[in-house]
């Protein structure tokens, strides 16, 4: 599987974890992500990311800021995406249920390292159900 990912200066830690863990089951990824806790802006990595996804080039992404939500929201202007900001395992389950997410948004600075290595094993393991969801998938789409 392609997975792209991108991170801010409150994700380094994280995002090397969860590469480790991507590499280790043979996933190929592209890291457009910050390497320090200098201070970046998140909407920098969160479009490299989402223009991966939205035009084919990655199967899913996955993208880190403190809160999650800035580098969500940069994400889901690209035609295509669908970044659910995710906290618990539970919810990046929900998130590929039911809205067919292909971006996950991880709040550094509100999660441990080793909930988000679950979260996004959860979110990569799980299929989108279809069926009653699909009409409303349909309908995010602006475009």
């Amino acid at each position: 599987m392609k997975i792209s990912i991108g991170n801010d200066h409150a994700g380094p830690d994280y995002k090397i974890a969860i590469v480790n863990m991507l590499k280790a089951k043979g996933h190929d990824v592209t890291n457009y992500g910050a390497d320090t806790f200098d201070s970046v802006d998140y909407p920098d990595f969160g479009h490299a990311v989402a223009i991966d996804v939205s035009e084919g080039k990655a199967d899913f992404g996955i993208v880190i800021c403190g809160s999650g939500n800035g580098i969500a929201m940069s994400a889901n202007k690209h035609p295509k995406v669908r970044a659910a900001l995710c906290w618990t395992k539970e919810i990046a389950a929900l998130a590929r249920q039911h809205n067919n997410a292909n971006i996950i948004s991880i709040p550094a600075r509100f999660t441990s390292i080793p909930q988000a290595v679950e979260m996004v094993e959860t979110f990569l393991n799980t299929d989108f159900e279809g069926g009653r969801h699909q009409n409303r998938v349909n309908k995010i789409a602006c475009q």
